[in-house]
């Protein structure tokens, strides 16, 4: 510890001890001027009346400027603290040899009152080890002027035979160990504050720590933003350009590889969307819509969405309903949810089985995850869950994804109010366990199925996005629907193509350039066509910006849009406004 530091602990000791003083000083007038009403009933009738009243009025005075001083004394910072502890001694000294006057009258008290006034003193200074916390110059300078004429009070008196010097070394010895108390209790004290410092400055350093940590989370979710939305802009206009040579009259060769091209996107938009789901999340911007759910139809959906990736890599995917519950939950998210675990189980199983099953017990329903995979450490089994920690992924294998699934299982198990627990040993596999409470028994409906391709509904589309690539790429997906496309760079643009023709559907990004937007964009349109439907598309990922799109009320698609997603999307905002269009100058 450096000098400096030394002087500072020390001052703030000195200061604290003042505070101490201060407050025993206010609580212990009332009972000591009691003690010392007991001692004039005493030698009430064998002293002066005079004399008694004066020494009352002089114990009252004392009492009162020692309660007045101690008081005041902690906010008179002009003087030093040790300027401030002397006057606690002269007063603490005063006090003494006050209450020690009292001595005068012991030559005149029979020998009960003697020994009831000795044990009113010898009880105000084992007190005052209390009140002056055992802090040693302030002890003494009330023990010393008390106890030194008391012991001799005893000594000298001779016609009491042994009995006054025994009396005398008892009392001598006592003030020897109320000295010794008043040592360790201001060790104590000092020991006690000293570890407050110690606790404080903890407290200071986590808080230090905290917001550091804190900051450099919030950097990490602009960083994952920015880049988020950077990466999506050229995936989501080369998704948009794929989708559109799809529909184009391929040979087989070309075909190969347009397929090819479509699965590496296809990866890649699932890397983004797992950035995506993790933005959402934090932003709290994931609303849970409850409803009731066939468990087993649901889970067979799972089973069939999974079967060819797992058989793709030689792996046997089984499933086991052994009951058929009913549950209240998200079906969505529930989805979601299940879908990152058997994901993650046939990424990281490299032969044997993955199993799906539901078991019932005592009125929860237990849907399990099973594999024979690689395992987890159980030094690693709370750290599987942290963004972007990948087990046994040194190399950034991008088949095992971005180490984010079981970060959103985590998030999404808690949303749902539903408890996860996983069991995994090294070598051979590991087991997720989800449990929900069950709300009955139904029999299990039918498998899912894929829905037919709808055409288009919307006839005419504005595009509205800064980007060219975008724009080109936007119009060859929609003409390849059968649509009409008008492209705009911005509201102003949209504005005056909107001036004279109404179109069918709104189809605008979310952030725009210099400060524009693509709710201005829809507001401005919709003073001149209230009904006209509209579809944000964004690749922004930052949380403030999701909470701003959500509030907005409007379809939200995230960069980039795969063709069935946004074939589902026009239709869907074409059903709710099928006659948009009611301004003054619409011309069809």
């Amino acid at each position: 510890m450096t000098s400096e530091v030394r002087d500072a602990t020390a001052h703030s000791l000195e200061a604290e001890l003042l505070r101490l003083l201060a407050r025993q000083g206010r609580r212990v007038p009332i009972p000591v001027f009691l003690g010392a009403l007991m001692i004039a009933a005493l030698a009430w009738g064998r002293i002066p009346t005079v004399y008694l009243g004066a020494w009352l009025l002089l114990v009252a005075l004392v009492l009162v400027a020692r309660w007045i001083i101690l008081g005041r004394l902690p906010a008179l910072s002009d003087l030093s603290d040790a300027r401030r502890l002397q006057i606690c001694i002269a007063l603490s000294a005063l006090n003494g040899c006050t209450h020690a006057l009292s001595l005068l009258f012991f030559t005149a008290l029979p020998e009960f009152q003697r020994a009831i006034q000795s044990l009113l003193l010898v009880g105000l200074c084992a007190g005052s080890v209390a009140t002056t916390a055992g802090y040693r110059p302030v002890f003494l300078a009330f023990l010393l002027p008390v106890m030194a004429p008391l012991v001799a009070q005893w000594a000298l008196m001779g016609h009491g035979g042994w009995i006054g010097g025994a009396t005398a070394l008892i009392l001598a010895l006592f003030g020897a160990v109320l000295i010794a108390l008043a040592s360790d209790s201001f060790r104590l004290f000092r020991e006690s504050f000293e570890i407050r410092l110690q606790q404080a400055s903890l407290n200071a350093q986590l808080n230090t720590a905290l917001s550091a940590a804190e900051a450099a989370n919030r950097a990490k979710t602009r960083f994952l933003a920015s880049a988020s939305h950077d990466l999506r802009q050229p995936v989501h206009a080369l998704s948009l350009f794929a989708g559109a040579l799809g529909m184009q009259p391929l040979d087989d060769t070309s075909r190969d590889i347009a397929r090819h091209m479509g699965q590496a996107l296809q990866t890649l938009s699932g890397q983004l969307d797992a950035l995506l789901d993790v933005s959402k999340l934090d932003a709290g911007i994931v609303q849970v819509r409850p409803a009731q759910l066939e468990v087993a139809p649901f889970l067979a959906c799972v089973f069939d969405e999974y079967l060819p990736a797992a058989q793709a890599r030689g792996l046997q995917l089984t499933l086991d309903c052994g009951c058929a519950p009913l549950i209240v939950t998200d079906e969505v998210l529930l989805g979601r949810l299940v879908c990152n675990l058997v994901d993650n189980a046939i990424k990281y199983t490299t032969s044997g089985t993955v199993s799906l099953s539901l078991d019932g017990q005592g009125g929860q329903v237990v849907l399990a995850v099973v594999d024979t995979g690689i395992g987890i450490p159980h030094a690693e089994h709370d750290r599987v869950f942290e963004e972007f920690y990948q087990l046994g992924n040194s190399e950034r294998d991008q088949s095992k994804g971005l180490g984010l699934g079981l970060s959103i299982v985590r998030r999404l198990a808690d949303l749902l109010r539903m408890r996860l627990e996983m069991v995994s040993f090294p070598g051979v596999g590991t087991s997720f366990y989800l449990i929900c409470e069950q709300l009955g028994q139904q029999v299990a409906g039918p498998r899912c199925a894929a829905a037919p391709a709808a055409p288009i509904a919307a006839r005419h589309v504005l595009v509205v996005d800064d980007d060219a690539s975008v724009r080109a790429g936007m119009q060859a997906l929609l003409q390849g629907m059968g649509a009409q496309v008008t492209l705009a760079g911005g509201t102003a643009e949209a504005l005056a193509a909107g001036a004279h023709w109404c179109p069918d559907l709104l189809l605008v990004d979310f952030r725009l350039r210099d400060g524009d937007n693509g709710l201005a964009t829809v507001a401005a349109l919709r003073q001149l066509y209230p009904r006209l439907p509209a579809i944000l598309i964004s690749g922004d990922t930052a949380p403030d910006r999701l909470r701003e799109a959500n509030s907005a009320g409007l379809p939200l698609l995230h960069k980039p849009v795969a063709a069935d997603v946004l074939r589902q999307a026009l239709n869907a905002a074409s059903a709710l406004q099928a006659s948009a269009c009611h301004g003054p100058d619409e011309q069809q």
